[in-house]
């Protein structure tokens, strides 16, 4: 990716307070305060997903706000960015703002302003500000050897987003419910049962934060194929040649990585490889803690799938199966 090699000239920073930077491809950064508070910072915004700006702007701020989950905190504060074009009306970039504060609010966080910019396509997101313990701290860092992998959300947004755009579909409600749902009872519930490490599934699709995550544990994973969700229609749209333009991009990211991807087949590849929007959360946690994690998520109604585990190697590499072998 492109902005991996420009973050490399950045200069490093060291700060004792800095306890989540640059280094390992997080999804937020991380900053204590004192031995008790640490603040999460993130931001995050993207072009429609959509043509009903109301839920353009649900989906854009749970996007942003998932970030803040993924590193086991709460939302406290958000920022609306905005881009948006002169031609459009004003009642437009309203009803994007009335959703996203309405995603703040569910979330228990407050909405305290932001910045727009005059821009040929409309984009939004937030910047956000969370809290967490210093010691309860989330990463994306892969826990010990066997440990099992869970994820909350289907895969397929990409995809079925283009179908949209391309007009193949109408309207797909079963993804507009996910893509708006917030990943807090998925937090709260792994909260509760103490996990490992965790990450959000976006942009760079689930082999590209599945990679982050075993490199930045220096762990390998198993990414069992057959166990992963996908929403309804998926193949049907992979089949008729709708991918998005993402997909082989993150494809290319981590090719290195993946030995077995030469192996699969082009619509496999397209679902590991699609670009995500407001994905689920990617939690490794104990192999003695998973039944228990699985009760918590039962109890707060959490959609998962346990689609992995970590491996002995530690050169950060995955090893996809395309039958069961957890």
């Amino acid at each position: 990716m492109v902005l991996t090699q420009v973050l490399r000239h950045l200069p490093k920073i060291t700060d004792p307070a800095l306890l989540v930077g640059l280094e390992n491809s997080d999804d937020a950064a991380v900053y204590r305060l004192n031995d008790d508070l640490a603040l999460v910072v993130t931001l995050d915004f993207i072009t429609p997903v959509c043509d009903d700006p109301y839920l353009f702007g649900q989906v854009a701020a749970a996007n942003a706000l998932s970030d803040i989950y993924a590193m086991g905190a709460k939302p406290l504060l958000a920022l609306n960015i905005i881009g948006f074009p002169d031609c459009l009306p004003p009642q437009v970039l309203t009803q994007i703002l009335q959703g996203g504060a309405a995603k703040v609010q569910e979330a228990g966080a407050l909405l305290v302003g932001g910045h727009s910019v005059s821009d040929d396509e409309p984009k939004y997101g937030l910047a956000v500000v969370g809290l967490v313990h210093p010691n309860d701290v989330w990463s994306n860092s892969a826990g010990n050897e066997g440990e099992l992998l869970y994820l909350t959300k289907p895969l397929g947004s990409g995809v079925l987003i283009s179908a949209m755009r391309k007009g193949a579909i109408a309207t797909h409600d079963e993804l507009w419910r996910s893509l708006c749902h917030l990943n807090n009872d998925a937090y709260e519930a792994a909260r509760k049962v103490g996990i490992s490490a965790a990450t959000d599934i976006t942009g760079f699709g689930l082999l590209g934060h599945v990679m982050e995550m075993a490199r930045a544990g220096s762990r390998d994973i198993l990414i069992e194929y057959s166990s992963l969700p996908l929403y309804s229609q998926l193949c049907e749209f992979i089949d008729k040649g709708i991918v998005p333009g993402g997909t082989e991009r993150n494809r290319a990211y981590v090719e290195a990585a993946c030995p077995d991807l030469a192996n699969l087949t082009p619509n496999q590849v397209a679902v590991l490889c699609d670009p995500q929007t407001s994905g689920g959360l990617l939690i490794s946690v104990d192999a003695a803690k998973a039944e228990e994690l699985e009760l918590a998520f039962k109890h707060k109604g959490v959609f998962y799938a346990r689609i992995g585990k970590t491996l002995k190697g530690t050169e950060g590499k995955i090893f996809l199966k395309t039958e069961a072998c957890i």
